[in-house]
């Protein structure tokens, strides 16, 4: 018995059709979660808890969750801060907090060019550790290259004070 040889080809792409289908995997499904545990961060997932003054407004961050302080908030230290970002020590000095300082549960106020100045010192530890001697080969390469324009600057200045001096 013989088969047509088009009967053989379109049999040949129903199979390949079907293995194809049989192939492609639907994407997971996920799991219902509610959306406040959605929106929640995790507790130390490099979110402080403390006190931000973030637009004009402080905000309370505890436990990783983020919420506008509504009235005085007293801290174990003795330390409150209004809602005005105002902080008052136990002996009665008041800090006015700017926009991006931060205050700790203990009371300690960070300013934001604190934060930055040790952010900066933590890139550089870090640049250090990864690449051992690195700046200190540039800071010699710099200084070199200072002292050979300071040359070529003195030779320039010679040649000008001869030229001068030959023209007279």
């Amino acid at each position: 018995m013989r088969i047509p040889f088009r009967f053989v080809i379109f049999g040949a792409l129903l199979l390949g059709a079907a293995g194809a289908q049989a192939q492609t995997k639907l994407p997971p499904r996920r799991a219902a979660v509610a959306a406040r545990a959605r929106l929640a961060a995790t507790p130390g997932a490099g979110v402080k808890d403390g006190l931000a003054l973030v637009n004009g407004r402080v905000v309370l961050t505890e436990q990783g969750l983020a919420n506008p302080l509504t009235a005085d908030k007293k801290l174990l230290s003795g330390y409150t801060v209004s809602p005005a970002g105002l902080v008052t020590s136990p002996n009665g000095t008041t800090v006015q907090m700017a926009e991006g300082d931060v205050a700790s549960l203990t009371g300690r106020v960070t300013t934001h060019k604190v934060m930055v100045e040790q952010d900066s010192l933590l890139k550089i530890q870090q640049y250090d550790i990864k690449y051992p001697g690195k700046r200190e080969k540039m800071a010699k390469e710099l200084e070199r290259k200072a002292k050979e324009k300071a040359k070529r600057d003195e030779a320039l200045e010679k040649a000008k004070a001869k030229r001068e001096k030959d023209k007279k």
